[in-house]
């Protein structure tokens, strides 16, 4: 987690220290400062200055030496940054206060050897650069999970500075037990009293200064929406470099005198006046009781739906596509002309056919399926989720779901990859890293390829089937929901383990703020592009060179007669149900000049919603899971699809 970066000996902080990277200059000043110790690899430390102007005073081998700001500016020192951790509970708002810090300057990392992500990012305190590391949010350094494991080993380490307890002014004394944990480490820390204007709204006053005389360490009373309490931070930050935080008074060791000393600090540093209910609390209050909060939930789950789609497909249609066609394409088509006379090689990156989603073009469906495709989708339902996170809102839509998902092997909180399986599988395949075990992983998985279609998909089934009756929709997504739901039971009953008790924290209502919605949503568009897209382009290559070769039409006609037998489909529907796992929903789109009934259209659009995963969702799955419990999850969901398609074949036959 430690950084370094290049400066200026004039541009370093007091405080700061660093290694002699090179010295400019004439060649008599070099001399100069070599025999004074000072070169190329030398130790030195920043002390202290005379104004912007005036010399500055730097330690080297021990000894002071003073040198003017243009003489200093020569020397080019690698600077080692300094490290603060965020640590403090869930829902106390360290995200928030780590976006206020860093801004866009974030790079989100897996600790080694696990799937936990933790975020860092680069700001400037003090006058000094620091490295902020967000560590996810634990209750005890008793870990309970992989994640309280991740987040302990890194306060447990010694690779950082500083750490900044954050700490809601809502709830302090369940806050203050995490808080007295950490202070036991005898770690330089300051405490933030975030959500201090949340605290006056509820009549809740809090004595900082107090506070921090009980327990010798600076504490900042903090708002991280709106930067207030920004300059008091730096402030300790400042007195740390300078001179070190005070030496801690006296803390309890164990955790019966923790709390007894958090009743007693309780009493004498916060004042709570009585306050009437306001409407946030009366909403938090009906959003978790069954009978008022699943309408609730069906109407939020509705308009999120709603908002994704309306987003999502608008900007297809009228930006990305625009662009895709009217000047990629063309751009791509000029390039061209430049390639070599190879046949085989014009295939492979441009495909048989200049539209994206006809073949497998590297260049094109490579392009096409995960910049114009999926990505409308990634953007839209992480705005809405974070909108929703931020809220408060997906604790309250666990609690209400948790019973119904034990029955299928999940928690509550299996309902967030669910969810977003409706709309886009890709999404809701990185959102299974919620879950705790590796089982409910899986599981979480293979229900959102099976519960239902996504959205472009389920577009293309009511585009198909809606002109001959809406109960042949509704028994597309009827039958497809049942086997969903059959396929979880099944996975909880043959899958060992056990289903873990959903314990979360339920946090009050509060608004979301803008610029914190776009950094969430930019850092998962990026985690997208980075680490999903290349996938995808690299599945749509090795398509390419299949097609090519001919090993796709191959199999198109082997599948024929199976096809034909088992799903009672004409020959001509094998090339689209092969050609399926490329787009679904181009797929679905292929079988209407094929003269289908009603019913063979059903029957296909079920096998098609329920078999193979598309190329981008398959690239996701297998990165998230291994190869090998992703070929499970695809081989199961396959088998689920042929047996589901051929028993609605034969019923059709019967009737």
């Amino acid at each position: 987690m430690n950084s370094s970066s290049l400066a200026a000996l004039s541009e370093m902080a007091a405080g700061s220290s660093g290694v002699v990277e090179s010295i400019t200059g004439a060649d008599s000043f070099r001399r100069k400062l070599s025999a004074m110790g000072l070169h190329p690899g030398r130790i030195v430390r920043r002390l202290a200055g005379q104004g912007a102007h005036g010399p500055l005073i730097v330690e080297v081998l021990g000894s002071q030496v003073a040198m003017g700001h243009s003489l200093a500016a020569h020397v080019k020192v690698r600077v080692n940054n300094r490290t603060l951790l965020l640590v403090g509970n869930p829902n106390v708002g360290k995200s928030v206060v780590f976006s206020r810090l860093t801004g866009l300057d974030v790079v989100s990392s897996n600790y080694p050897g696990t799937t936990v992500s933790y975020l860092s990012g680069g700001a400037r305190l003090a006058g000094a650069r620091f490295n902020i590391v967000d560590v996810p949010g634990i209750y005890s350094l008793e870990p309970a999970s992989k994640a309280d494991e991740v987040a302990c080993r890194i306060i447990s380490a010694d690779g950082y500075d500083l750490l900044a307890i954050v700490v809601d002014a809502t709830n302090l004394e369940r806050n203050l037990f995490f808080a007295l944990q950490i202070l036991g480490l005898e770690r330089p820390s300051v405490i933030l009293l975030n959500k201090s204007d949340m605290a006056l709204l509820k009549g809740i006053r809090i004595d900082a200064r107090a506070l921090s005389d009980r327990l010798g360490v600076p504490v900042v009373p903090f708002v991280a929406v709106t930067g207030e309490g920004l300059p008091e931070l730096e402030r300790a930050v400042r007195l740390f470099m300078k001179d070190g935080l005070p030496p801690r008074k006296h803390l309890p060791k164990t955790d019966e005198e923790r709390w007894k000393l958090i009743g007693q600090l309780s009493r004498q540093v916060q004042h709570i006046e009585h306050k009437h209910p306001s409407l946030w609390e009366y909403l938090a209050d009906i959003s978790v009781r069954p009978a008022t909060g699943l309408p609730l939930a069906l109407g939020v789950l509705a308009a999120s739906f709603f908002c994704v789609r309306t987003l999502g497909e608008g900007m297809i249609r009228w930006l990305l596509d625009p662009v895709f066609h009217r000047a990629y394409l063309p751009l791509l088509a000029r390039g061209a002309d430049f390639l070599p006379a190879m046949p085989l090689a014009r295939e492979i990156l441009l495909g048989a056919s200049p539209h994206p989603l006809d073949s497998f073009g590297l260049l094109t469906t490579g392009v096409y399926v995960p910049l114009v495709a999926v990505l409308p989708y990634i953007l839209s339902f992480h705005f809405i989720l974070g909108f929703l996170e931020d809220l408060g809102y997906l604790p309250r839509l666990a609690v209400l779901l948790d019973r119904a998902l034990h029955h299928l092997g999940l928690h509550g909180y299996g309902t967030i990859p669910i969810t977003l399986g409706l709309g886009c599988k890709v999404p809701a395949i990185m959102a299974a890293r919620v879950l705790e075990t590796r089982r409910e992983r899986v599981i979480a998985v293979a229900l959102t390829m099976l519960l239902a279609p996504c959205m472009p998909q389920s577009a293309m089934i009511f585009g198909i089937l809606a002109p001959s009756g809406w109960t042949y929709v509704a028994a597309v997504f009827g039958i497809v929901f049942a086997v969903g739901i059959a396929a979880g039971v099944l996975l909880h009953r043959i899958l060992a383990g056990e289903t873990p008790e959903l314990f979360v924290e339920i946090p009050p209502y509060q608004r979301p703020r803008l610029k914190t919605l776009l950094s969430k949503t930019w850092l998962a568009v990026r985690s997208f592009l980075r680490e999903a897209a290349p996938l995808i382009a690299l599945g749509m290559l090795t398509l390419s060179i299949l097609d090519a070769a001919g090993i796709i039409s191959a199999i198109s006609k082997w599948c024929g007669p199976v096809f034909s037998f088992w799903l009672g489909l004409p020959d001509a529907a094998a090339p689209v149900m092969v050609f399926g796992f490329l787009r679904k929903d181009v797929s679905i789109a292929m079988l209407a000049p094929l003269g289908l009934s009603p019913g063979q259209l059903v029957v296909a659009c079920v096998f098609l919603s329920l078999y193979l995963p598309c190329v981008a969702s398959a690239s996701v799955l297998a990165r998230e899971l291994g190869l090998r419990d992703a070929a499970r999850v695809i081989l199961f969901n396959l088998a689920a699809a042929t047996i589901t398609a051929a028993v609605l074949n034969i019923t059709r036959i019967l009737i």
